[in-house]
């Protein structure tokens, strides 16, 4: 098994739980370059809002796309468009990645902003 599989592997547990709560889940990915987050919807599993280091907001507030300061960013702008969208609470699901470094970066900014989870 490699790093890949088991990333998904343990992110699969997390997801399964959320899905049987049926609440709209905050979504975590990160590659070496870019960090990713998403708010899907609990019911229909549907993308509600996004945002990214590839994003032209974010793009413009940050230096490096791929550091724990971005990652501040992502999830600064990931609560404001979520709180805009009439979203309060949310599930938060790493993906599998540890909650250490940028994942808790993007996760304390987003509370700090106003999202509950």
């Amino acid at each position: 098994m490699d790093k890949k599989q088991s990333r998904i592997r343990r992110s699969r547990r997390t997801r399964a739980k959320i899905a049987s709560l049926g609440v709209d889940r905050l979504c975590v990915h990160r590659t070496p370059r870019h960090t990713y987050a998403q708010v899907i919807s609990g019911e229909t599993g549907k993308v509600i809002v996004s945002a990214s280091t590839l994003s032209a907001d974010v793009r413009k507030a940050v230096k490096y796309p791929g550091n724990v300061d971005a990652a501040t960013t992502v999830g600064k702008v990931i609560a404001e468009r979520a709180k805009a969208a009439g979203i309060e609470s949310v599930a938060f699901d790493r993906s599998g990645f540890k909650y250490h470094g940028r994942v808790k970066a993007l996760a304390d900014s987003a509370r700090e902003h106003g999202l509950k989870f």
